[in-house]
């Protein structure tokens, strides 16, 4: 880990009490010294259209196969009539030294689009990541030919056609044929020509609501093979146009080795899919209580994320809401029912007044529990202007883990970091390679941030897997850490957040152990590989039937200085 050179602080660490802080954890906002030069178009120009409040995403993926993640940034355009500037994809490739260079013309993704989220994924299993491009009108798939370089493969992967308004989506071998699938949200019937007229004061137009539009149902796309898809909505079980989709999250909710998908709406219920193993789903929202808040209403849900938080054993479920209802953390009782646990903790009484977005578990400080990260920012930027608590630019929230319970941290972890921002979309990857996890953040009609994560002293290891009979990401397999006698799991999952990707890469916090007593991999296809004292400080391969055939430590690089920027976008 970073900095451990300093004895001082090594020894300040080794005197914490279990489940304290560390002292000096912070993220620095390296995002001009990174060279992350990025501006959202929304493409507002004062019809204040529904689109514009929502995006944008990102992902981190590896599209070159170095082992370094790389950056993609979602955006939006102009509407007809109003062009002013051109604005496209931006994806820009790991330097290996805290840099980042713009390849996006070179790669072929300077393609524009009113982009909204992504999800990354080898549909194919050639062994590159390809990338899913959600949007309003036409999602792209962009095929990895393995050379630096993007293919649209939309028309000849069978994805031509439907003209929606997509959100988030993920990846997903719903039928464990070694195959991914592919599974879209779709948010409101909406065009510039059914655009209704709201408002906030009586006078003046405001963003709308999505009561005021008839939703749309989600999608399931089946992987045929031969980089060939089918509908699958209907047949699945999936077909559902009363839904509002933002959210899109896989989790095996009832432990039985199989992918369910929840799906966080945006004022009507959340829905909770249970994979039946024959192809086909169940919906269980209700019945399972994650589709209500804790009085019986439909919130306004936008991110989810799910993680076995408690070490309970089961996956729970955190879904980001509107201002005025809080978050949800829906705890898995393990006995198919959910408890939303945030109206008795900080973490509701911490964003009662805040409108969440992008939303994940990570460990950011690698002590072994999953702490919460929420990335904050309103729709409206006259909203203080009727709501006096409310305002449009809003710091995020990190929550910290203790051993079950969280703690609000975000003031700690710097002045850039806590600074209010109309946040949107938000993603988690080791950028440097130093074993601890960094953070990336889109700004609705604003730049994008890149924060390292600076300080810590805690042991960490991380797992890439390779599968062979199972899918090559290895989505859906499940990891199994034991290490100074604590034990923890995570899955390999697609999706998650908001509109955003992260590493597929798993982190592992150790705490104070150095070294994994035992790693076991499930694969999706049944199988398992065990393996023993694994040495912390490194990233390990892992192949489906063979164990471990790469390792590569952590490394130092040398870092751009944080710069100062804008409090706001």
């Amino acid at each position: 880990m970073k900095f451990q050179a300093a004895l001082c602080f090594i020894l300040l660490a080794g005197a914490l009490a279990p489940g304290q802080a560390q002292p000096a954890i912070h993220f620095a906002d390296i995002t001009a010294a990174a060279g992350i030069r990025f501006t959202h178009n929304n493409g507002a120009f004062g019809k204040k259209y529904l689109p514009e409040t929502l995006g944008p995403g990102c992902a981190f993926l590896d599209y070159d196969g170095d082992g370094w993640p790389d950056i993609l940034l979602v955006n939006g355009q102009d509407w007809p009539g109003h062009q002013r500037d051109s604005s496209t994809l931006k994806l820009y490739r790991n330097n290996h030294d805290g840099t980042f260079t713009d390849v996006t013309r070179k790669a072929g993704l300077a393609v524009e689009m009113y982009g909204m989220g992504v999800a990354v994924g080898d549909y194919d299993n050639d062994g590159h990541d390809d990338i899913f491009v959600s949007a309003l009108g036409q999602s792209r798939l962009f095929h990895n030919q393995g050379n630096g370089t993007f293919k649209d493969a939309t028309r000849n992967a069978g994805l031509w056609g439907p003209n929606e308004f997509s959100t988030s989506a993920a990846w997903v071998d719903y039928d464990h044929d070694g195959w991914l699938d592919l599974v879209v949200a779709n948010y409101v019937q909406w065009s510039p020509q059914t655009d209704l007229f709201c408002t906030l004061d009586g006078t003046h137009k405001s963003y709308c609501t999505p009561e005021s539009y008839k939703g749309t149902s989600p999608r399931l796309w089946h992987n045929l093979g031969q980089g060939r898809f089918e509908d699958a909505t209907r047949k699945a079980g999936l077909y559902d146009p009363a839904s509002k989709g933002l959210g899109v999250a896989i989790l095996d909710y009832d432990q039985d080795g199989w992918p369910d998908i929840a799906i966080a709406n945006d004022t009507q219920p959340n829905k909770l899919y249970l994979n039946k193993h024959n192809g086909t789903f169940e919906e269980r929202g209700v019945l399972a209580g994650v589709a209500f808040s804790e009085n019986g209403v439909a919130r306004a849900g936008m991110g989810v994320d799910a993680a076995d938080y408690d070490r309970s054993g089961r996956p729970s479920l955190v879904i980001t809401n509107f201002a005025n209802q809080m978050l949800a953390l829906y705890h898995n009782e393990g006995n198919g029912l959910f408890v939303d646990e945030a109206p008795r903790s900080e973490i509701g009484r911490a964003s009662l007044l805040t409108l969440g977005f992008g939303c994940f578990f990570f460990d950011y400080d690698l002590d072994g529990w999953p702490d919460l990260f929420v990335a904050d920012g309103h729709i409206e930027s006259d909203v203080e202007r009727v709501q006096k608590r409310v305002t449009y630019a809003e710091a995020p929230h990190l929550f910290r883990n203790q051993q079950g319970k969280f703690m609000e941290v975000t003031a700690q972890m710097g002045s850039a970091f806590s600074a209010p921002k109309v946040a949107r979309g938000a993603a988690y990857a080791d950028i440097d390679n130093d074993g601890d996890l960094d953070l990336l953040v889109t700004t609705n009609a604003g730049r994008a941030y890149l924060f390292r994560n600076e300080g810590g002293t805690n042991h960490v290891l991380r797992v890439k897997l390779v599968g062979q009979k199972s899918n090559r990401d290895g989505i859906g397999a499940v990891v199994r850490i034991a290490a100074g006698g604590q034990k923890q799991w995570q899955m390999v999952h697609s999706g998650s957040s908001y509109l955003s990707q992260s590493e597929l890469t798993l982190t592992f916090g150790l705490a104070g152990a150095g070294k994994a007593d035992s790693v076991e991999v499930e694969w999706p296809s049944g199988r398992r590989d065990k393996m023993s004292n694994v040495a912390a400080g490194q990233t390990i391969t892992v192949q489906e039937e063979k164990g471990i055939v790469n390792s590569r430590p952590f490394a130092q690089t040398e870092r751009p200085a944080p710069q100062a920027r804008p409090a706001t976008p």
